[in-house]
């Protein structure tokens, strides 16, 4: 008998152009009666919507398309604009503290992880009396969240569709929130705001979210029916467009197959969990500043190669599923396959490949693999093969 409690996003908007023609009305729907058709009458009383971003969205123009298409629908609006990558603590204070001041009465994150991860922790922290540190953890948020809305802008983290945040601490290390106050109401999907990213934009997040199919496909504690049906599809999006999009910035029907993709694999990791690639992948980000999505492939062909001892048979019924037209001679056969097809989309992306490259040297690998072991044991629980210092250390050496 299968025991889980599956949550989700409850409704999801697909629709190239949203970002414009959907998402005022759907701010609207999730205010009911607290904002009428005639709200801009109200002289100045007018809801209030904290769009949470970062410059390069405004940049590209789409922060002004949300806030127009929010204008038509009744609000006003507030643009917060200072979301960093690995959100720190101060950078979520900074957004909370306008979105209090400003009355916001709904949220919207655009962007990429960073930027609906700091809109989900700002929707809960503007009304909420705890410290960030207080709501590390699991379930340990409390208080009344905003509504709440994200857009993502990159194929690749799903948080559009998950109950957890995670931010740089004050002291610079990682910190996770998992609550389920997080999942958002409405994930707005808008392929079109994917198109024409340079390649190292769209290959970074399309790895990360490979990953996560992967990882919540072969998780040793929470692997469940659901997250699999979501991780075999999502893979299979991912997988079969990843060279279209490099190679054809533009082609939207293959920017909305990534998009879905990437939104089931968060539907399903957030469920089934991540693992080691992830554990490895956070000193690169937290001490080099390597961008998530690449910081896990960097380090994915290795942890994978590491796990297919325990993992051969999951690894084989996935490899049937990127590369069904090929025959192999057995279940090992087709796990180091697989390993070797999944590594090789990093090698083919134009990111760079080697830990060297981003700033990594010797001296670095021993305190990283304590790091991992010792700091971010809950990613090593849910990894299908226990790992040593040692070991993640030859990991890093691997691909040093």
């Amino acid at each position: 008998m299968v025991d889980l409690t599956f949550l989700t996003t409850p409704k999801i908007v697909c629709k190239s152009g949203g970002l414009t023609s959907e998402l005022g009305q759907l701010a609207k729907s999730l205010l009911g009666d607290n904002l009428t058709d005639d709200a801009a009458s109200m002289n100045g009383n007018l809801p209030m919507a904290l769009l949470v971003t970062d410059p390069g969205i405004v940049q590209f123009g789409y922060a002004k398309q949300a806030c127009a298409s929010l204008e038509q629908a009744g609000f006003q609006v507030t643009v917060f604009d200072g979301v960093q990558a690995d959100p720190p603590y101060e950078v979520v204070r900074q957004a909370a503290k306008i979105g209090k001041e400003s009355d916001a009465t709904v949220v919207i994150g655009l962007g990429g992880g960073s930027s609906m991860d700091t809109a989900k922790i700002v929707a809960l922290a503007i009304h909420s009396t705890q410290s960030l540190d207080d709501m590390v953890g699991n379930e340990q948020a409390t208080g009344t969240r905003l509504p709440l809305i994200a857009i993502p802008t990159t194929a690749g983290t799903g948080s559009e569709m998950t109950f957890v945040s995670v931010l740089t601490g004050d002291k610079g290390d990682k910190k996770a929130i998992y609550s389920s106050k997080l999942l958002p109401d409405i994930a707005l999907l808008d392929a079109a705001l994917t198109l024409g990213m340079p390649r190292h934009v769209t290959a970074a997040p399309a790895l990360d979210a490979m990953v996560h199919c992967i990882e919540a496909y072969t998780s040793r504690t929470k692997k469940n029916p659901i997250s699999d049906a979501l991780a075999v599809k999502g893979l299979q999006l991912l997988t079969q467009n990843f060279m279209t999009v490099l190679e054809d910035g533009n082609d939207i029907t293959a920017r909305e197959n990534m998009l879905l993709g990437s939104t089931l694999a968060g539907m399903a990791f957030v469920n089934a969990s991540v693992a080691a690639v992830h554990g490895l992948s956070y000193p690169l980000g937290a001490k080099f500043h390597v961008p998530h999505g690449h910081s896990n492939a960097l380090v994915m062909g290795p942890v994978f190669r590491f796990n297919i001892e325990a993992a051969s048979r999951h690894y084989a019924e996935l490899a049937s599923v990127i590369m069904p037209q090929r025959q192999f001679a057995d279940e090992q056969a087709a796990a180091h396959a697989f390993v070797d097809e999944i590594e090789g989309y990093l090698n083919k992306s134009g990111l760079p490949t080697r830990l060297s490259e981003v700033g990594v040297t010797e001296a670095d690998l021993l305190p990283m693999a304590t790091e991992v072991v010792e700091k971010i044991a809950r990613l090593i629980a849910t990894n299908p093969r226990d790992m040593s210092i040692e070991e993640v250390r030859q990991m890093y050496q691997s691909v040093l």
